[in-house]
């Protein structure tokens, strides 16, 4: 049955977005939706009314409403692992045990923070924040965002095995006065941890008598942080049912909360709850991240679109694009169901983007002109985020506008060269002002349309394990026991290393 759901959706007719407002003179007022102070325009996509009906159709027969209640209600959703996916929880829906858990950690996590700000375990003024994938992009796309240039503390996010990411900030920082913050959920990732070694070895270097006495660890599994040496009471835990891409919300946050203060991080967690309010409520024909994901599929399933790009309107936005890329090419990058069989639809797209108006200088080209078909998604925010001429603020709005209405209108032209076909969607995001509320309810807005995506594919979102076999032929290749790989990498082995 779902096999011809999908065919009758790509029997409908490829009505140009020109032709679609031409029709519908409400068409901006049905298509524009608003949600914690942020505008939702998905006028400039090829939906519709009969589009829309018939993904909804889609929706009920993936059954999704029970897996939104199954997502929310925090039954073991993530089938592959046994266990239940509670980021929501983390925000005040979800089983009732988990909700008072996540606010217990809260309030220790909470506490943390106004034990250190009050000088009690030293006089820390620079954070260093140890993490990959989730447990960094997070924080730090965060700390970006909602930063004003005069806080407490110096905040630096380190992910990269690669020493010339840490090796400046240590030269950079003072031990004496810096807070090492390791997190790892399982606090065995080896990235993360060869790094705090290295911070720890400065430490020492630079004469901290007790190295480990100035480490927080944020992890799900605090006895290994013991273990490793970390004080129990400086261990912030959080759930084990928390993914990695979803942990901003529970202790992971802490280096933000102590950097901007522990009330931008409640903020935030009360935006991201408006938005799962009205997740759950909401029809679907104005439900914003159902809406969101129905363009999705339609550009995916029906126009064959592997890439949606993302940009960013706003500098303080910039890390944003690769938070999405982790977010939704990790949770649906998939190749099966969740029966275990071949997917035969495609899973992800390929997530991308940059910052305006810096990309339209460089890849605009391509959207506008080249012969890929590319979903574009806009970011802008309404008020200014600096203090200088307006004109600044007003010429960066302008341009993200004129972006969207050039892409759906073209211009043609006798030259060829200089013809620009159009009708090519986009969805622009109008942020009233950035603040950790409305960022909060954006973020949890990517979580929920990355969820319905997976349902309407029948994927799991919430396992990972195509991110583990690289690591493991790394580890294969490092010892050195006669394991070998192919000979194009047993090559580059000798050459990088010698014989």
């Amino acid at each position: 049955m779902t096999s011809d759901r999908w065919q009758s959706l790509r029997a409908l007719p490829l009505s140009p977005l020109t032709h679609l407002f031409d029709a519908d003179s409400a068409r901006v007022s049905k298509f524009g939706l608003e949600q914690a102070g942020i505008y939702f325009d998905f006028s400039k996509t090829h939906l519709e009314d009969k589009t829309v009906a018939a993904f909804a159709e889609l929706a009920d027969e993936m059954r999704l409403s029970n897996r939104v209640e199954a997502l929310l209600s925090g039954e073991p959703i993530n089938i592959s692992e046994g266990r239940a996916a509670e980021h929501c929880a983390e925000r005040g829906i979800g089983s009732p045990a988990s909700v008072d858990n996540a606010q217990a950690l809260h309030q220790r996590m909470k506490s943390l923070v106004e034990i250190i700000d009050s000088g009690a375990l030293g006089e820390f003024t620079q954070i260093i924040h140890l993490g990959i994938g989730g447990s960094a992009l997070g924080p730090k796309m965060l700390h970006q965002a909602l930063k004003l240039g005069d806080e407490k503390y110096e905040l630096e996010v380190v992910s990269n095995i690669d020493g010339v990411a840490l090796e400046p900030i240590l030269e950079r920082f003072d031990a004496g006065k810096t807070l090492l913050v390791i997190a790892s959920k399982t606090f065995t990732t080896a990235e993360t941890l060869m790094n705090a070694r290295s911070v720890l070895d400065w430490m020492r270097e630079e004469g901290v008598a007790d190295p480990l006495g100035q480490v927080v660890a944020l992890t799900a599994n605090p006895e290994q942080a013991v273990e490793w040496g970390v004080d129990e009471t400086r261990i912030l835990p959080f759930s084990e049912t928390v993914g990695g891409r979803y942990s901003l919300w529970s202790s992971i946050g802490f280096s933000v909360a102590l950097a901007l203060g522990y009330e931008v991080f409640e903020n935030m967690l009360a935006g991201a709850a408006g938005m799962d309010q009205h997740f759950q409520d909401s029809p679907w024909d104005q439900n914003i991240p159902v809406l969101a994901a129905f363009a999705d599929q339609y550009y995916a399933q029906i126009r064959g679109c592997e890439t949606r790009a993302v940009f960013a309107y706003d500098e303080r936005l910039g890390l944003l694009p690769d938070y999405l890329q982790q977010l939704e090419m990790e949770s649906n990058g998939k190749s099966v169901t969740l029966e275990g069989e071949k997917l035969t639809l495609h899973s992800s797209p390929i997530v991308w983007g940059g910052v305006g108006t810096d990309a339209q200088h460089a890849v605009f080209q391509l959207l506008h002109q080249g012969t890929h078909l590319v979903p574009v998604e806009f970011l802008a925010v309404a008020e200014a985020g600096d203090s200088l001429d307006p004109a600044h603020h007003n010429g960066l709005l302008l341009n993200c506008f004129a972006q969207g209405a050039a892409l759906m209108a073209g211009k043609e032209s006798d030259d060829s060269h200089r013809n620009y076909e159009g009708d090519r969607p986009s969805v622009t995001i109008l942020l009233e002002d950035l603040e950790a509320c409305s960022l909060g309810a954006l973020l949890a807005f990517y979580e929920h349309r990355t969820f319905v995506n997976a349902v309407l594919l029948n994927i799991n979102p919430f396992d990972q394990f195509g991110v583990e076999l690289g690591k493991q032929m790394a580890n294969e290749l490092a010892d050195d026991d006669g394991n070998r790989l192919d000979a194009s990498t047993e090559e580059l082995k000798k050459r990088a290393f010698g014989a």
